[in-house]
């Protein structure tokens, strides 16, 4: 079970690295000239690849987070309120994750709407997520 939990804590991290950096590159897209489409492409083909690679680390992370829960019954039975609270957090990072992908698609069709610095707040939000994820799975306080 070691090596399952060691795994998943390290595609855990991998793919948050990933939703900390694509709305920084948003940040980027967002104060781009028009005029500029050299930049532009360049940091819509950064933005592709790494949500592309970001999505690959979430499979795994995601696999090994239900083996623990299913296989090992980590989380399962009285008393384990704090599992159900991380299992909506996690669908709020998937919901994260997919607004991240419609976030560059609309980049890539030349219909953003929203600021440099909507995006910056948009950034904070992975962090606000892993922080109440760690502390959930740590503290356990329900």
């Amino acid at each position: 079970m070691l090596w399952v939990k060691s795994f998943h804590i390290i595609f855990v991290a991998s793919w948050f690295a990933g939703l900390f950096y694509l709305p920084r590159i948003f940040v980027n897209l967002a104060m781009v000239p028009p005029e500029s489409v050299a930049e532009r492409e360049r940091l819509l083909l950064m933005a592709r690849k790494l949500l592309r690679f970001t999505t690959l680390l979430a499979v795994p992370a995601l696999g090994l987070g239900l083996w623990l829960w299913l296989g090992y019954g980590i989380g399962r039975g009285s008393g384990q309120g704090w599992m159900h609270a991380k299992l909506a957090a996690v669908a709020l990072v998937l919901g994260y994750h997919h607004a991240c992908a419609a976030t560059l698609r609309h980049f890539a069709q030349g219909r953003n709407r929203r600021s440099h610095t909507w995006y910056r707040w948009f950034n904070e939000l992975p962090v606000i997520l892993l922080v109440a994820i760690v502390v959930l799975v740590v503290v356990k306080p329900f």
